[in-house]
């Protein structure tokens, strides 16, 4: 097995033209990698281009400039028919578990697509023995295969899409807010189920949230969008105890702790002003309308992702 990182992202950019004349960066010169078996958090606010970094990885959108190397492989460089081999290799599990499985067919039939798209069992024994045994390993019953979505919860609905995901037996998974639709209550199973399977299983994630407290429990390494970049990126338990860019503080100063005490103590870093549009941006970082440090320079030029501290990489010039 090769030692290079499984998902290895360079420079990807990823525009939309709205209207003549607008150019939308949703994704803007983003560079990161994955190592096998591990899990990649990627975080911020409603906007800033998460879950553009995701598909676009996954070639669900076709990048403008940069690359996504998978297992070495380029993926926005091979063939049609090489792609559709290489997608059972990374699969997507969806943020709405409501809108993201077919009502018309039973849950048996919708986990068994990626099944029937590659033809991975020969007989029809086969394919319902398989059904049955992903149902059963993502906490779901055999009788369930038989049953329709409207007649399940949301925990047990994002449960069939994560077997459908599984069914192709793939290596990467992008988890797309895959528990922000469900109930605080079901969000922690959800989690830990995901831990087992990768414990299990061997796989990697690209978990894409804005709950920070989740982030912090599935991820080894965290990265932190705003406006189309990355900003900040580290390992996870040194970016949540040592934030060095303005917007992660600002991010981990909002999350509340169930601990009065210090609530009442801790130091607010309220951030202030709108979040800017997305559509041409100003040249300079695009945080500094918003930042407490912001100078001229800050104003006029981008800054670079650059090592502040060993694996800790941070997008400001006043760090």
């Amino acid at each position: 097995m090769s030692d290079l990182p499984l998902i290895q992202v360079r420079e990807l950019k990823k525009y939309f033209y709205p209207k003549k004349g607008q150019v939308l960066k949703a994704v803007d010169n983003v560079s990161f990698d994955i190592p096998r078996g591990t899990t990649l958090g990627l975080v911020g606010e409603s906007g800033c281009g998460k879950t553009t970094v995701g598909r676009t990885i996954l070639r669900l959108y076709e990048r403008d400039s940069g690359s996504v190397l998978f297992d070495g492989i380029d993926v926005h460089g091979v063939s049609r028919r090489e792609y559709k081999a290489l997608t059972r290799r990374m699969q997507m599990i969806f943020q709405d578990p409501y809108a993201s499985l077919d009502p018309r067919f039973t849950v048996g039939d919708i986990v068994a697509e990626g099944i029937d798209n590659h033809g991975l069992c020969a007989t029809r024994a086969e394919r319902t023995e398989k059904i049955y045994r992903l149902l059963e390993m993502v906490g779901l019953n055999r009788e369930h295969a038989s049953r329709f979505p409207h007649e399940f919860s949301g925990g047990q609905r994002q449960r069939v899409g994560i077997a459908r995901a599984l069914a192709v037996d793939p290596e990467f998974i992008v988890c797309d807010e895959a528990i922000s639709a469900l109930d605080v209550s079901i969000q922690a199973q959800v989690i830990n189920l995901l831990m087992e399977l990768q414990g299990e299983l061997g796989l990697t994630y690209l978990f894409i949230a804005h709950d920070l407290s989740m982030v912090r429990h599935i991820s080894d390494r965290t990265a932190v969008m705003y406006l189309g970049q990355v900003v900040e990126h580290a390992e996870t338990d040194e970016l949540f105890t040592n934030p060095l860019h303005p917007y992660t503080k600002g991010l981990l100063a909002a999350v509340p702790r169930a601990d009065p005490r210090w609530e009442r103590s801790r130091e607010r870093r309220l951030m202030t002003g709108e979040v800017p549009s997305p559509i041409n941006p100003q040249p300079g970082c695009r945080f500094c309308a918003r930042c407490p440090l912001a100078t001229d320079e800050c104003r006029h030029e981008d800054p670079e992702l650059r090592e502040a501290a060993p694996g800790h990489f941070v997008a400001c010039r006043h760090v």
